[in-house]
């Protein structure tokens, strides 16, 4: 985690200049006064939005708590819809963009599975069931894999392995 912290003055600069070209060049293209009314009309937009990503973000979180159902899908798509938002009020006509791409419910839904997958390998298995609710397991019969040499033969006789299951879990919505 630190070392990507390193990387983030260096890219905020460059997207500092995108943002000034890419004004530049609309501003060219349609006049500075028009960009500059639509970079103004998208943050404006962006602050109302924040407002109702952030009402429906926590209404759908406390909907899933008091139901007792997990409340990790609502809370990332919640947090897409924010981000979404946020990148929307920020002065720009890239992250405009990508914000209002992040609005659309396509891809909102790729940015809510990245997310979760993002948040699954930073916490434990058992945290990310308690979010995200069970996964569905693909089982295997058959032959297990024989297991390694022992480094050093054991004192007392092993126990008789049973029989070994092989597993792979399966992404909700992808079987």
């Amino acid at each position: 985690m630190r070392r990507g912290l390193r990387y983030v003055p260096p890219a905020l600069l460059l997207l500092a200049v995108l943002e000034l070209t890419v004004f530049v060049l609309v501003g060219r293209g349609v006049g500075f006064g028009a960009a500059l009314l639509l970079v103004f009309a998208a943050s404006l937009l962006g602050l109302v939005l924040l407002r109702r990503e952030g009402m429906r973000a926590w209404r759908g979180f406390r909907a899933a708590a008091e139901s007792g159902q997990p409340p990790g899908q609502r809370v990332t798509d919640g947090l897409v819809g924010l981000a979404g938002a946020l990148l929307l009020a920020l002065p720009g006509l890239i992250t405009g963009a990508v914000g209002l791409l992040l609005l659309v419910p396509p891809v909102r839904r790729l940015a809510r599975a990245g997310a979760q997958r993002v948040a699954e390998r930073q916490v434990s298995s058992m945290v990310a069931g308690d979010l995200f609710g069970p996964r569905r397991v693909r089982v295997y019969r058959g032959a297990p894999e024989p297991p390694p040499p022992p480094q050093q033969p054991p004192q007392q006789p092993a126990a008789e392995p049973g029989q070994a299951i092989e597993g792979e879990i399966i992404e909700p919505g992808r079987f």
